[in-house]
């Protein structure tokens, strides 16, 4: 009989968002917190085991950075591996690209084991059955299972050293990550290993690459950015030169849009935003980034959290804060802008 799933902790959750509003800090008080790890403000002493970012990270980045690391602890079960996505009930799930790019960041960071833990919980679910998951890894019905979540289980079994086969899920015919209709992405084709060649047969319009397979009034769509990283296509960097500037610069005060053409209001989303900077950054475009990033750190709430999605024009954060996905790419941007390391080698 399987044990009884956590039910979703409402109370904790909203006093988590109203600490979050109230500009308190972690010295001022810490963040009580629906999520199934560590409260945000405890053990100095895991942070410090983290690698830091390089010496001339300014000071904001270095905050967004231990913020950022404290969000996706809290977010993830220290004895299963399983990463929720946010605190309230409609997000208190675990989707393998969310928990995927966790474990990317917190790899990247030097907490290998706690990414080896993501990757094994991740490892372990029927991928084919749902597109989100309860915290014992049993299929949340409602929502059918969706095209890149083989790719980001795989990238995140990579990363974090654990050797794996992983089950291969079709990513033509499946919801990507804005979670709509069905069809055949960019993201899904990316995440899923699709062939460059492949990608510019079917995505390429007018240099750049579009949302949707031959439909170029599809529009541009940040994840793109995803054949930089955590998916490189090499072949595709000059294409990609041309589509990710094109996206950077419209953005807003506080970030991006998911994509051109994107109807689900004028809200900007965080992860888009810095999942855009993590791969400008890493193609050298710093500026774009910068900027990116600039307009993430003006998306955060005054403690430093990050909301899935905020007001275009005040920044209020309008969805679940924190979101463990922005926080995750937030970290593998300001590594790749500040590394503590020598840096790698471009492709």
């Amino acid at each position: 009989m399987r044990r009884a799933r956590p039910a979703p902790l409402f109370a904790a959750a909203a006093l988590a968002a109203a600490v979050a509003l109230s500009g308190a800090t972690a010295a001022d008080r810490p963040v009580p917190s629906g999520l199934p790890g560590p409260a945000l403000d405890s053990d100095p002493g895991w942070l410090a085991r983290g690698a830091p970012l390089g010496a001339e990270a300014p000071l904001w980045a270095r905050r967004m950075y231990r913020r950022s690391l404290l969000a996706m602890r809290a977010a993830t079960d220290p004895r299963s591996g399983a990463v929720v996505a946010g605190a309230p009930p409609g997000w208190a799930y675990v989707w393998p690209r969310d928990a995927g790019a966790v474990a990317l960041a917190l790899a990247s960071a030097g907490y290998r084991p706690e990414a080896r833990r993501i990757a094994r919980f991740l490892l372990r679910l029927d991928l084919d059955a749902a597109a989100r998951f309860y915290r014992d890894g049993a299929p949340v019905p409602g929502r059918e299972a969706q095209g890149d979540a083989g790719g980001w289980v795989a990238i995140a079994a990579r990363e974090a050293g654990v050797p794996a086969r992983v089950q291969t899920v079709p990513w033509r015919g499946r919801a990507d990550y804005q979670e709509k209709e069905s069809g055949e992405y960019l993201a899904n084709a990316i995440a899923s290993g699709a062939a460059p060649d492949l990608l510019r047969a079917i995505f390429a319009s007018q240099g750049r690459l579009v949302r949707r397979a031959e439909n170029p009034e599809s529009g541009l769509d940040t994840a793109a950015a995803w054949a930089v990283e955590p998916f490189p296509r090499p072949r595709l960097f000059p294409v990609l030169r041309r589509t990710l500037p094109r996206l950077a610069a419209g953005a807003g005060r506080f970030g991006l849009l998911p994509s051109e053409n994107w109807d689900g209001g004028e809200d900007p989303w965080t992860a888009p935003t810095a999942w855009t900077a993590w791969s400008l950054a890493a193609l050298g475009e710093r500026r774009s980034a910068l900027r990116l990033m600039a307009a993430l750190r003006r998306a955060a709430t005054p403690a430093g959290l990050l909301p899935e999605r905020v007001d275009a024009e005040t920044g209020a954060p309008r969805s679940t804060t924190p979101l463990a996905w922005s926080h995750a790419f937030a970290v593998l941007a300001l590594r790749e802008l500040w590394p503590s390391e020598a840096p790698r080698a471009r492709r």
